[in-house]
């Protein structure tokens, strides 16, 4: 009851809504300003929808290149980020702490100090500079931290050891136990991962400012092209675009998060 009162207290509420308008305020300022004709003058020049209808014509493309881009991101680190996860966690040695390490560097460097050191290795492959591919590889190597770290931080709880020692000791194989009770009991974390991993690779803007082509050009890039370049409606605009776009999929990948906790907890 005394945890209740204190979730209920006034102060909190009342700063949990002031860091939330101050948090979101400037985003519908963003978004207003592209649906008036005229910026300058607000809402006295009158709502309009020509400016979403002109960057939808100009960068549509890049909406759909971005989703693509961020699911095939979410694809490439969960085959290789959640066997990682596993090794990590059930590893004690000082090989596996160096590595757990070594991989979480690209999150400390510099966006562009990554991207220029993927150009310096791979550059020379013209087919694969020049590639949809390329883009995809920065944005795996800078997101699959995440998902490794999030992953095997539910690996090293101690009832998935004894889950595990379970299923071994009824004659169950090391792919049965892994598909079949490992997987399912660290499933609201990988759901977790995917959702942080899908985040950041579709706001991901230095690497891929330095990687992208005119071919693979994605949302965030177009976003400070048509800023850079234009008037403010049509970045304004861009950016509501940015959240039509992203949005519904954030919503959905939560309500699958949800849904597998609370059955996890039932099953539980």
């Amino acid at each position: 009851m005394r945890q209740r009162q204190r979730i209920d207290s006034p102060w909190l509420l009342g700063l949990t809504a002031l860091v939330t308008v101050f948090t979101v305020l400037p985003m519908l300022l963003s978004v207003g300003a592209g649906l008036v004709n005229n910026f300058s003058a607000g809402l006295a020049s009158g709502l309009t929808t020509r400016w979403l209808l002109e960057v939808w014509a100009l960068y549509g493309s890049t909406a759909w290149r971005s989703v693509l881009l961020a699911l095939a991101c979410v694809a490439c680190t969960l085959a290789a980020g959640v066997p990682c996860a596993w090794a990590l966690a059930g590893s004690r040695s000082r090989a596996a702490r160096a590595f757990e390490e070594l991989i979480t560097l690209p999150v400390a460097v510099p966006g562009l100090a990554t991207a220029l050191a993927l150009i310096l290795a791979y550059g020379e492959l013209r087919g694969f500079r020049q590639s949809f591919a390329f883009v995809l590889v920065g944005h795996v190597v800078v997101t699959l931290p995440f998902m490794v770290r999030t992953v095997a931080a539910a690996f090293r709880r101690d009832e998935l050891a004894s889950l595990d020692e379970a299923a071994r000791s009824l004659g169950a194989g090391f792919v049965q136990r892994f598909l079949g009770v490992l997987l399912p009991a660290v499933a609201p974390s990988i759901v977790a991962g995917c959702l942080m991993v899908f985040t950041l690779s579709m706001g991901e803007f230095n690497l891929t400012w330095m990687l992208h082509t005119p071919l693979t050009r994605t949302l965030p890039v177009g976003l400070a092209d048509s800023y850079a370049s234009m008037r403010i409606e049509i970045g304004s605009a861009y950016t509501l675009l940015f959240f039509l776009v992203i949005l519904p999929v954030l919503w959905g990948m939560q309500a699958v998060a949800h849904r597998i906790e609370r059955k996890h907890g039932s099953a539980a």
